[in-house]
């Protein structure tokens, strides 16, 4: 499978990874934040940074990794049919919280291009994800990423545009 990225989604990369970049960028440009205070510092991922409170996963995501993060935005949670994120939250459904953010987690560090040899990627989560091209974008699942190689001190991120479910959820 071969993935070819358009002039436009490279060029809307770059506008992102640079809004990214402007806090996160240390000596010779080395990404100095980590992956969680990175997402929190662009301003477009409270639900994530609170989920990930909320499912005791902060400290992990916080650690050496490398971690590779499909980060889902507000509006991608928003998506969601109402009332899942509250319900989500509660400390009774934890663990099906971490078990969706965990999905959205590979280990390792997955470059965009990296993407191009791969169908397919095994998440924390224990489920894979599928990786594909639909039109201009590259999919994971069926959801489109809309920035990519958002580099961190413990890994990279890559945004999308809606919240991966893993099986049986």
């Amino acid at each position: 499978m071969q993935i070819t990225f358009t002039k436009t989604f490279i060029a809307a990369t770059a506008a992102c990874a640079m809004a990214f970049s402007a806090a996160n960028a240390g000596h010779h440009g080395e990404a100095k934040k980590d992956i969680v205070d990175t997402a929190v510092a662009a301003g477009d991922f409270n639900t994530l940074a609170a989920a990930l409170e909320a499912a005791g996963l902060v400290d992990t995501l916080k650690g050496d990794g490398p971690f590779t993060v499909f980060a889902p935005t507000d509006s991608a949670f928003e998506k969601l049919p109402a009332g899942t994120v509250e319900t989500l939250f509660k400390p009774e459904n934890k663990d099906q919280l971490v078990s969706i953010l965990t999905y959205h987690v590979v280990p390792g560090k997955v470059m965009a291009s990296d993407v191009a040899k791969l169908n397919n990627a095994q998440t924390v989560n224990g489920a894979s994800v599928s990786i594909s091209t639909k039109g201009d974008a590259v999919m994971i699942n069926a959801s489109a990423v809309t920035a990519a190689d958002i580099k961190t001190s413990n890994g990279v991120i890559h945004v999308i545009d809606n919240v991966l479910l893993p099986p049986g959820n």
